[in-house]
């Protein structure tokens, strides 16, 4: 276990310093010039070449990078030109919203998508299972720019259910407002997730009652129920699991689309406004921190899969 923990941290450590050069050199590819943002009206040839020597943005890129990379390892992500904020505040002000987002999809998704497989997997190919797989089939098809334009015509200007786009309520300022503020959104970043994990999870569960212990369990007399739950669903994870954490960079990119669409604050809304102010170094910090975040969290996960299988650190 020690043996398989160090190899993944020290690849780890390597994939986050790939992270950072392709942070900062795809930043620098984006059209524009950030000085004609920072000067507006004075913005003269004369001005420009002072400020990008007070920006160092005259040096070689390579040095730029090894300035910007040590500031990095003292906890500064730079100073947004256009706000004047710390990246280190805006992403701080920012990333709550998105956590947040993640986490309710994340508790609507799984217990339906849950509760959906082990019904259908209990009589595959009956009615149920024909229903909720055709569902799930054609849900993969709406991606989420094209279900939160459609969810909030239907529920939040036809129907009155939720609040409509622009209406964020920070959950440090009302508790339950934020909260209804915040479903449709989650129920948008929910239905992919949803189609993913009962595809899998009833895929998976099938195949696993198909195996030799589950019908020595039903020899023993246990209903199906209990064999259902207690010796087919946690072998059958194994893929959910696997399917969470690489959903994670998915659900990071869903709440960007979904934070633009509904005009949330969160990291997407940030990033699409200092994209279009030129502001690549508040770009090239939330790229990092969001990019950085998906390797972690898979990290996690693969630690995870040697809890429940500890066959995957001995290979």
């Amino acid at each position: 276990m020690a043996k398989y923990l160090t190899k993944r941290a020290a690849a780890l450590v390597a994939i986050i310093f790939l992270v950072s050069l392709g942070a900062f050199f795809l930043v620098h590819l984006l059209p524009g010039d950030p000085t004609v943002t920072i000067l507006g009206p004075n913005d003269t040839a004369h001005n420009a070449a002072i400020l990008r020597g007070q920006l160092g943005l005259n040096k070689p890129l390579y040095e730029q990078y090894w300035i910007w990379a040590g500031h990095l390892l003292e906890g500064n992500l730079g100073e947004s030109f256009v706000t004047h904020q710390t990246v280190t505040n805006i992403i701080a002000n920012a990333l709550p919203i998105d956590i947040e987002l993640i986490i309710l999809s994340q508790v609507i998704a799984l217990p339906i998508a849950i509760t959906l497989a082990l019904l259908a997997a209990r009589r595959p190919n009956k009615a149920f299972d024909k229903a909720a797989t055709t569902t799930t089939f054609g849900g993969l098809a709406l991606p989420p720019f094209i279900i939160a334009p459609i969810f909030v015509v239907l529920f939040a200007t036809h129907w009155h259910i939720f609040p409509g786009p622009a209406s964020y309520v920070p959950i440090s300022q009302d508790f339950w407002t934020n909260i209804d503020s915040m479903l449709l959104p989650s129920i948008v970043l929910a239905f992919g997730s949803i189609v993913i994990y009962y595809r899998l999870l009833r895929n998976d569960l099938i195949a696993t009652l198909q195996e030799e212990f589950i019908t020595m369990a039903r020899s023993k007399g246990l209903s199906d129920t209990r064999i259902l739950l207690r010796h087919a669903f946690r072998p059958s994870s194994i893929s959910l699991l696997a399917s969470a954490g690489i959903n994670i960079g998915t659900l990071i990119a869903g709440t960007f689309v979904v934070e633009y669409l509904l005009q949330i604050p969160g990291l997407g809304y940030e990033l699409v406004s200092s994209i279009n102010q030129l502001d690549y170094i508040t770009v090239q910090g939330i790229v990092l921190v969001v990019a950085v975040g998906v390797v972690v969290i898979n990290f996690i996960v693969d630690f995870l899969f040697t809890v429940v299988d500890p066959r995957i650190a001995r290979d």
